[in-house]
């Protein structure tokens, strides 16, 4: 998640300290797990293993207390996020233990800190929480300290020496989504030979089950569906559902199809052709309806407070 306009939404250790005493009082209250994590001036990363309320639910908490907070010490109004998180589904193997290394590499990456001596007690990360020289309740230390072994102290060490085997890897794109398309190749002998999203990071196979499971890829990203996402917007606008899946002239049906486009597309990252399926629409026409969507947001601004709660 980062700032708007890439601005910094951590000013202090005050600001960070609340953060983290918000993310670890949600992580015990809703049954998360946070297995790596680092704030970064402008921006954060979270590993998450959602409870049974769902990712969505849980960062709606979590931004929206923090934004109010932020706002109330530094006197200042508006927004304070850049649009919706970004949200990747991960297959946990192979990648569990790669992103843990690499979010926790961040603030070195970021130049925060000068090296692993600094990293292990650098109190704005899930690393130093590992090292045991941090706390955070919630954070799944021991799950990660498993892999590399039963004896704390050595599981420690063999973990330390892993994260810093992973400075020389530095920005990884195979870890961002697309995983496999970026680091395997897209293209065989002119054939697509992996499945892939840009929302997911695993196999094929692991894409392919997400898809089959009736959306269960969108509903893990934004605990919300297409079907719900059009009974939200039309309930908020005091029409039948129904009424937004078809073509209308009718001033209120048009303005309630381009928030479902806007909000799915634009702030969900839905597939256009995915809500054209839905809404009886073309992808170009998605995505020239989320335009008109985006005029009534930014004028209604309840809109996402009732839609999203």
């Amino acid at each position: 998640m980062r700032g708007i306009e890439k601005r910094k939404i951590f000013l202090d250790d005050t600001d960070r300290h609340l953060f983290v005493n918000r993310l670890g009082n949600l992580l015990t209250s809703t049954d998360t797990e946070c297995l790596a994590w680092a704030l970064i001036p402008n921006h954060f990363h979270l590993l998450l293993r959602s409870g049974s309320g769902g990712l969505a639910s849980f960062m709606r908490r979590l931004l929206t207390g923090y934004a109010i907070t932020f706002n109330k010490r530094h006197n200042r109004v508006g927004h304070l996020f850049q649009n919706r998180y970004k949200s990747i589904v991960c297959e946990e193997e192979p990648y569990l233990l790669e992103l843990v290394r690499y979010i926790h590499l961040n603030p070195l990456r970021a130049r925060i800190v000068k090296g692993m001596a600094e990293l292990d007690h650098y109190p704005w990360s899930g690393h130093a929480v590992i090292m045991g020289n941090q706390q955070l309740e919630g954070e799944a230390t021991e799950e990660v300290l498993a892999y590399f072994g039963k004896r704390k102290k050595t599981a420690i060490s063999k973990y330390r020496q892993f994260v810093e085997d992973g400075i020389v890897l530095g920005r990884r794109n195979d870890l961002i989504g697309g995983g496999w398309r970026r680091s395997r190749g897209y293209i065989a002998d002119g054939e697509q030979v992996e499945s892939f999203d840009e929302r997911v990071l695993g196999s094929g196979d692991f894409v392919e089950y997400l898809r089959k499971e009736k959306n269960l890829h969108d509903r893990l990203l934004t605990g919300m569906s297409i079907h719900q996402l059009v009974e939200r917007v039309a309930d908020y606008f005091g029409l039948p559902a129904d009424l937004l899946k078809r073509n209308s002239r009718m001033p209120t049906i048009v303005q309630a199809r381009g928030v479902v486009c806007y909000l799915a597309v634009r702030e969900l990252e839905m597939s256009g052709t995915a809500v054209g399926a839905v809404l009886n629409m073309k992808r170009s026409g998605v995505c020239l309806a989320a335009r008109r969507g985006e005029r009534v947001v930014e004028e209604n601004p309840d809109i996402r407070a009732r839609v999203f709660c």
